[in-house]
């Protein structure tokens, strides 16, 4: 079990409305507890660029040392997540954005290179650093993207605390 603050935030207006049932928001807390994960905060937050920078501020000056966005990633007028997102990273890690598409075209879904979905470090406002992913607002899409992200996290969490990168194996 980790100890880490894990936000889940979904990104939809229909859902903030009350037309729709969040699914994406659900499906990445139950796949975050079976990898261990006990520390979850959820937030449901219409698109839009301002919805999405005050979630995430919130999220990361509560501690949030993974934010993980739901939502908002494709290329509709209101799908608005990353430029809301690219408002509180310090920087991008690109490799990892790119994985997560790569998943999902790799999984038989050509939409999923549509996604605009970032991945970045951010601090709250203790100077804490965390990293923030966008993930596409369907449930597969977030398996796919969680399946990446899980596989990276314990290397990410001691890179965000300074830890050095791991010696090469022995050849």
């Amino acid at each position: 079990m980790t100890s880490d603050q894990v936000a889940v935030i979904t990104v939809s207006d229909r859902c903030a409305r009350g037309e729709a049932e969040d699914r994406s928001g659900p499906a990445a807390t139950r796949i975050l507890r079976q990898a261990g994960f006990t520390d979850l905060v959820t937030h449901l937050v219409p698109d839009g660029v301002e919805p999405v920078r005050d979630v995430l501020r919130t999220a990361l000056d509560a501690g949030a040392r993974l934010v993980l966005t739901t939502g908002g990633t494709g290329i509709t007028p209101r799908d608005l997540t990353p430029e809301g997102t690219r408002e509180v990273l310090d920087y991008e890690v690109p490799g990892v954005a790119d994985a997560v598409r790569q998943r999902g075209t790799a999984a038989g879904i050509p939409t999923a290179a549509l996604s605009r979905g970032l991945v970045g470090v951010a601090r709250g406002a203790d100077g804490t650093r965390a990293l923030v992913v966008n993930l596409p607002g369907s449930s597969g899409g977030v398996k796919d993207g969680l399946d990446v992200v899980l596989g990276l996290w314990p290397h990410v969490r001691s890179q965000l605390d300074g830890g050095d990168h791991p010696a090469p194996a022995p050849a």
